[in-house]
């Protein structure tokens, strides 16, 4: 097999390809949903639209580590608030989080039945 060299160029993708900028984005939003407490808060909200209060108790933590850890989810745009008087409310930010942590879940339990 000949080995390929520097000068070897795939023009066919090369504009297609991720730039610096897309790849970073796309990165932060994995490592997001690359902790364990933030899965299962995305979860819940995959789930249901839910207050602070209520998300804690579902998740089983203090209001206080859920509201930190909104606040990374909500800088990375992967959920979004709603106020109601004086209660705030969460979903996930649009079908595309939740469509991307859906197959994410699939492939975990798919991987998990081999």
């Amino acid at each position: 097999m000949a080995a390929t060299t520097s000068a070897h160029r795939c023009p066919d993708i090369e504009n297609d390809v991720l730039s610096a900028e897309q790849a970073r984005i796309l990165a932060e939003t994995f490592q997001v949903l690359g902790d364990p407490t933030r899965v299962r808060i995305v979860h819940a909200l995959s789930l249901a639209e839910l207050c602070t209060t209520d998300l804690a108790g579902v998740v089983a933590m203090s209001e206080s580590a859920v509201s930190h850890q909104l606040r990374t989810l909500r800088q990375l745009h992967v959920v979004r608030s709603r106020r109601d008087g004086k209660l705030v409310y969460y979903s996930l930010n649009d079908d595309h989080i939740r469509s991307l942590f859906q197959q994410g879940l699939e492939h975990a339990f798919e991987t998990e039945q081999r």
